[in-house]
Formats: C-alpha cells, sequence, structure tokens
C-alpha cells in the first residue's frame, strides 16, 4: 500500500518551499510576472482570433494557466497560456463541428467541451506517471507539423492583414493564399495598419537583437524591452485607431477593429458537456493532445537545462490538465507551454513559479479595466502581431540542412510532412509523418544486418609519457588492449588497419540493434549462411539417394580440400542485448541445431560476451545455453572456463547463499555458484578475498567479449591439442 501512495505523490513544487520564500524571490517573480503580463495580453488576445473565438477568451485562457500552474508545475521559468499553433486546431475542431452539428452548438461550448476533456485526459496521464509517453513521439513529425502550421497560420493572416474580405481561411493554405492573391484588388487601408506594424516589430527585433551583442552590459534589459515590442506596437496602433475612429460607429470605422469586449468573466459557469458534443469532439483531440504536450514539456525541459534544474514530465502535465479543467470554468479553452511568454519570464529574471500569479493579477486588470481601450485595437495590426510572432517557429534553412546532415531519410519525412500538411491538412500531415517514422524505426531494428567481428591490437601511451616517442623502449608505459572491428569494413575504421578472426573457426557476431522477433530471423539466416560459405564441414555428408531427397534441397558441396577451418565456436556480443523474446530464444535453438549438423560429430560451443541481464541468462539457460556441449551428461572432451572475479565484502559468501536460493536460473534446476562452492575447498583466490562477479554454473555466459573470445581461444587450442581432433579431420 505504501508502495502505491509513494507511486502517485507528486513531486515537489513551490508550495513546499512557501516557508521559505522571501522578499528577495517576491521582488523578481514580481518584475517577472507583470512583465510577462503585460506581453500576453496582446498575443491572448490575437491568438483567440486564430480559434474563431472573440479577443476575451483569449485572455481567460491565459489567466487560468498563469493562476494554477504554481500548483503543480515544476519550472520557474513556464508560461501556460494561449499558443498559435494550439489555437489554430481549436478553430480548426470548432469549425468540424459547426459542418457536422450545423447551429447546434456554439463556438464557445465547443471549446469549452474540448479543453475539459484535453484537461481530464492529461490529468489521468501525469497522475498515473505516463509522462514518459512524450519521449515515444518522434521529433521529425513535430517539427514538420509546427513548421506547416506557421505557414498555415500566416496564410489565414493575410487577408486580415491586407483587409481583404470574402476569403475562406478555413481551406488549405494553397487555396487561401491563391484566393488572396486573385482579390489583391479588394485591399482596404487595414493594409497600412498591418504592413506597417508587421514592418515595426521586425525592425524593432533586428535593431533590440543588435544592440545585445553590441552591449553584453546592458543585455538583459534590451532583451526585455525586445520582449515588450508586441506590447508598445499595439499601444501605438491603438491610440491610432483612437484618433481616427474615435468618433465612428463600429461598423462604420476606417478599418476593422476588436470592437465590444466583455468586462470581467461574463462567460464564466459550469460547462455544459453535453454526450452528442463529446462523441463529435473526442475523436478531433488525439492531435491537440499530442501537441499541447510534446510542446510543453520541450519548453520545460530547454529552460531546465539552460538554468540547471529539472523538470518531472508527468507533473508538467498535471499541471496542464489542471490549467485546461478550470479553463471552461471561466470561459477558457484549450492552453499549454508559451514559448515567447516563457522567455520573457526567463529573461526578466523569474525565481520560482508563483510569477504567474502576478500574470494574472495583469489579466484580471486588463479584463476589468481596459477593455475599452482594447475596443479601437485594429485587427490588422493583430495580424501583422500574429505573424511576427509565428514566423519564429518556422525551421530555418540551416536547421533544415542540419536535418540533411544528421539522417536524410529523416529529412524526407521532414519535407514530405510539411507538404502533405499544406495540401490535404495538418491532422492528416502529422499522422503520416509519424506513422512514417515508425515505419522507419521498424525497418532500422527488422533489417539492419548483423556484423561479424575481428580482432585489432591496440596500443594507448601513457598521456604522462609526452616526451617519449611511440617508438621508445619505455614498453611499461605502453598499455595493449584489444579492440572488435567489422571483419566488412563498412564502418568509419581506417582501412589500411587489418581486422583478422581471432582464431580459424571461431566467430563473433554482433548485433547492431539488439535481438528481437523482428530481427531474429535475418540475424540467424546471416550467421548460418556466413557459417555456410566461410567454414568446412568436419565430416563428408554420406550420400543420400536422390530419389529421397525433397525438391527444395540444395546439394551440399563438401570442401575438405579447401583451407576453409572447420567451425569450432561461435561469440555473441551481448552487448545491445536487454531482453529476449520467445521467438528470439526459439530462433537460436534451431541454429544451434542447424550448427551442430554442420559440424558433426563435433558439438560447437557458443560463448555470450556482456549478458548480464539476468531474465535473458534465465530465458537462454532454459534451453541449454551457458555450458559446455554434453553427450549423455558429459562434456565433450576437457574445456577451459574463464571466470571474473572481483573483491568483496567478508560477509559476500553468506549473502551469495541468501541471493542463490531465488537465483532465477535455480529454478531451472541448473547448478549455483554456491554449490559449487560449497562442494569444493577454497581457492587461492577465495582466500583472498576474491569472488566471482557472476554465478558460475554458466561458464559460457562471460562479463565481456573480451572474456568470452579468450574462452572461446582456449578451447580451441586445447581441442587441438587432443589428438586425434584435427588429424581426423583433415584425413578426411
Amino acid at each position: 500500500m505504501k508502495k502505491t501512495i509513494d507511486y502517485y505523490e507528486v513531486e515537489p513544487t513551490v508550495r513546499e518551499a512557501l516557508g521559505e520564500y522571501n522578499w528577495r524571490w517576491l521582488l523578481g517573480d514580481s518584475i517577472a510576472g507583470l512583465t510577462v503580463g503585460l506581453v500576453v495580453i496582446p498575443q491572448a488576445m490575437a491568438y483567440a482570433l486564430l480559434a474563431t473565438l472573440p479577443p476575451d477568451f483569449g485572455l481567460y485562457t491565459s489567466f487560468a494557466g498563469a493562476a494554477t500552474y504554481w500548483l503543480f508545475g515544476t519550472s520557474k521559468d513556464i508560461v501556460i497560456g494561449t499558443t498559435a499553433v494550439g489555437s489554430l486546431l481549436v478553430g480548426e475542431v470548432i469549425s468540424h463541428v459547426h459542418e457536422s452539428r450545423p447551429d447546434t452548438y456554439t463556438s464557445a461550448e465547443i471549446a469549452g467541451t474540448l479543453s475539459f476533456m484535453t484537461g481530464i485526459i492529461l490529468f489521468a496521464l501525469g497522475l498515473f506517471r505516463l509522462g514518459w509517453l512524450v519521449e515515444v513521439i518522434p521529433y521529425i513529425p513535430v517539427s514538420a507539423f509546427i513548421t506547416a502550421a506557421s505557414i498555415s497560420i500566416m496564410c489565414t493572416q493575410l487577408p486580415v492583414l491586407l483587409g481583404i474580405h470574402g476569403v475562406n481561411t478555413r481551406e488549405e493554405p494553397y487555396k487561401v493564399f491563391v484566393s488572396t492573391m486573385k482579390n489583391l484588388g479588394g485591399t482596404k487601408l487595414d493594409a497600412a495598419i498591418g504592413i506597417t506594424c508587421l514592418v515595426l516589430l521586425e525592425l524593432a527585433k533586428f535593431v533590440f537583437a543588435k544592440l545585445e551583442a553590441r552591449q553584453p552590459a546592458r543585455k538583459k534589459m534590451w532583451s526585455i524591452m525586445s520582449s515588450l515590442r508586441l506590447t508598445f506596437a499595439m499601444l501605438l496602433y491603438t491610440l491610432v485607431s483612437f484618433l481616427v475612429n474615435r468618433h465612428l460607429k463600429e461598423d462604420e470605422t476606417k478599418f476593422r477593429i476588436v470592437g465590444h469586449i466583455n468586462q470581467g468573466f461574463v462567460h464564466a459557469g459550469l460547462p455544459d458537456l453535453k454526450p452528442d458534443l463529446i462523441g463529435v469532439v473526442l475523436p478531433q483531440s488525439p492531435i491537440i493532445l499530442i501537441i499541447l504536450i510534446v510542446e510543453h514539456i520541450a519548453i520545460a525541459k530547454s529552460f531546465g537545462k539552460k538554468h540547471g534544474y529539472e523538470v518531472a514530465p508527468s507533473q508538467e502535465i498535471m499541471a496542464q490538465g489542471t490549467a485546461n479543467i478550470i479553463g471552461p470554468f471561466l470561459g477558457g479553452y484549450s492552453c499549454t507551454g508559451s514559448f515567447g511568454a516563457s522567455a520573457v519570464l526567463s529573461k526578466a529574471g523569474v525565481k520560482t513559479p508563483m510569477a504567474g500569479l502576478f500574470s494574472a493579477f495583469m489579466l484580471l486588470l486588463a479584463l476589468y479595466a481596459l477593455t475599452g481601450v482594447f475596443y479601437f485595437i485594429p485587427r490588422a495590426a493583430l495580424a501583422g502581431l500574429i505573424i511576427h510572432a509565428v514566423s519564429n517557429l518556422v525551421a530555418s534553412p540551416s536547421t533544415v540542412m542540419k536535418y540533411w546532415r544528421l539522417s536524410p531519410f529523416e529529412f524526407f519525412i521532414w519535407v514530405a510532412g510539411v507538404i502533405i500538411a499544406l495540401f490535404t491538412g495538418l491532422e492528416t500531415g502529422i499522422y503520416v509523418t509519424t506513422g512514417l517514422s515508425f515505419l522507419l524505426l521498424l525497418v532500422r531494428i527488422a533489417r539492419t544486418s548483423g556484423e561479424f567481428l575481428g580482432r585489432v591490437t591496440v596500443e594507448q601511451i601513457d598521456p604522462s609519457d609526452d616526451e617519449q616517442s611511440p617508438s621508445s623502449n619505455t614498453r611499461e608505459r605502453v598499455v595493449s588492449r584489444d579492440i572488435y572491428l567489422s571483419l566488412a569494413r563498412k564502418d568509419a575504421s581506417n582501412k589500411d588497419i587489418p581486422v583478422e578472426s581471432p582464431h580459424p573457426g571461431i566467430l563473433i557476431y554482433h548485433f547492431p540493434e539488439g535481438l528481437n522477433y523482428l530481427n531474429q530471423a535475418m540475424h540467424f539466416k546471416t550467421l548460418t549462411d556466413y557459417v555456410y560459405t566461410h567454414t568446412n564441414r568436419a565430416t563428408e555428408e554420406p550420400e543420400c539417394d536422390k530419389s529421397e531427397a525433397l525438391w527444395c534441397d540444395k546439394p551440399v558441396v563438401y570442401k575438405g580440400d579447401t583451407e576453409l577451418p572447420v567451425l569450432r565456436a561461435i561469440v555473441i556480443d551481448c552487448s545491445t542485448i536487454h531482453n529476449i523474446d520467445i521467438t528470439s530464444v526459439q530462433g537460436l535453438v534451431d541454429v544451434r541445431n542447424a550448427l551442430d549438423r554442420w559440424a558433426s560429430p563435433y558439438s560447437i560451443q557458443w560463448h555470450f560476451g556482456g549478458l548480464q541481464n539476468r531474465w535473458a541468462r534465465r530465458a537462454l539457460t532454459a534451453v541449454g545455453f551457458g555450458q559446455s556441449a554434453t553427450e549423455n551428461g558429459h562434456s565433450i572432451g576437457s574445456w577451459t572456463s574463464i571466470l571474473p572475479l572481483a573483491r568483496s565484502f567478508d560477509d559476500a559468501r553468506e549473502n551469495r547463499r541468501q541471493q542463490s536460493s531465488t537465483d532465477d536460473e535455480s529454478i531451472i534446476g541448473t547448478q549455483t555458484s554456491t554449490e559449487i562452492e560449497s562442494s569444493s575447498p577454497a581457492t587461492p583466490a577465495e582466500k583472498q578475498g576474491l569472488r566471482p562477479v557472476f554465478p558460475t554454473d554458466r561458464p559460457l555466459f562471460h562479463a565481456d567479449l573480451d572474456e568470452a573470445v579468450a574462452a572461446a581461444l582456449a578451447n580451441a587450442r586445447k581441442s587441438e591439442c587432443r589428438p586425434g581432433t584435427e588429424t581426423e579431420t583433415e584425413n578426411d
């Protein structure tokens, strides 16, 4: 019961630090929170228009995020509120519901239901500690989606920027752009407001960036000034609009303005959750959930790394869920972490998540005292603000080139995702690119060829002997060790350095992507084909009547007169194997049986290097791996066991005796290391306090690849020394 309670116990938040809250934290949080509030207000109103909602809904949404994040949040730098991409997706859901249920639900009802349902799902994901699921979502589909969404937003805002009417901004982006170009003749005075606002914002961004670089001592000041450029621009164009339109009615203004904004939380109340509406909204929610989670966690982790603290993904998702659940009660819609506002908060010197309360205060002030001012905000200026803000989300050419250099396949997925999203829809784009990313992952796992390794002896010179040349006689300062490279030489190693098998008849096989049911067939076919073409049979296969052979049987050519070696041992590099499934184990057994027939009358030894996972050892033990090949319960010939030893505490023997009773391999009936020790006198190593690192009853399970190769080499040399073994093979 206690473990269950501990599992659901949330991580420490600012609530636990309230007793230590001091005036320095208060000063930093208040300055940062009030600064962010000034930035969030124009953004919230602008992004609400993307969601096809009145501007005040953006203020409700941002207030809900700012007022509740500190309850569960683990990042001091993040701001939950409206975002451009999230608002665009909400707008698409609202349009979809209006098409499927015309004149049935209002936009506010749809947005509130969507926010509440996504909030419940987010809170449940966080409560059950499923934040790790965010790592399952590939980066490339999200990047392609954000780029396509940003381009879509700019296309939808272009008619508003130019004052062009009659363009359906809910169509595909290319259609919106074409329609806008066709109607350029209908450009209004709004274009003067929108274009100059956009130019002013870009110019301010450029100038402040230059000032930050030229005056490092005042970098923080210029950075904050740059962040406030949105607020200053809105104030400027609101003043211009007031001077031009103050004596005109709303439908007679020289250019489109925001118009009437409700004062206070007039839409607050219990959300009307209708089953029919929930049934229509839920199928549209997966894409919104993906974007909300990925965007929020990416921002939180980014600032956490920058400032040296860790965030808890599951708890961050709980904070998201709380904001999205509370939002509909105030009139808000779906919200998540905002990168732009979070960057402002970080630069302003925030100390704790409590800064959100000061931002909430600014939003309250805006809702109750500034709605009259918001009346005159030009819509074209808001469109310029949106285009300016989302232009930073489009992947830059340098970023796209980086994708090409890092992974050409993922680059093509990214390009396909952007094109599909722009021409068919954002939802189709992210689903297709996610599917392609998972397909690429499966192909890499299932079709990556295994490698046969060879040994290279390298020498490492002691760095303290810098004045000595590598050819000097100070051999005690030169450390030699073996490394293993692919015999195919398709890697980045120097091709002038010879790579050879450690011994004729000993093969070393490496699984680049692990071993599982997806790739086991390909790996084992590669292994057997290599054995059949690079080793010789120990004896000639007796001829059989052709009439008894199957039609698909291929003739086996006996190569006894060639220089190919006889197969003696197979060394498996298990460094990439952390678990093993039944299909893989059965495939390994089939390969062992086939190669035993090839090497008959002798049985080959299978050495496993670096097999440390106890469940993988248990599975292989169950089918007879780990010990030397036996016949009637006895080993064929003599063989050498190489075991790693290490010093232990005085009571290590007693601890191992207690652990041996629950050892997984003992369940299968094998002899444990404790039984070996209890039945044999203490060795000199034991008298020195040395103990086996792994159980000694499976001597062919080795600690690493070096040990496995050394054991296989020792056994091969010993078998060559036995009289008659090699002679009989050669005489055949």
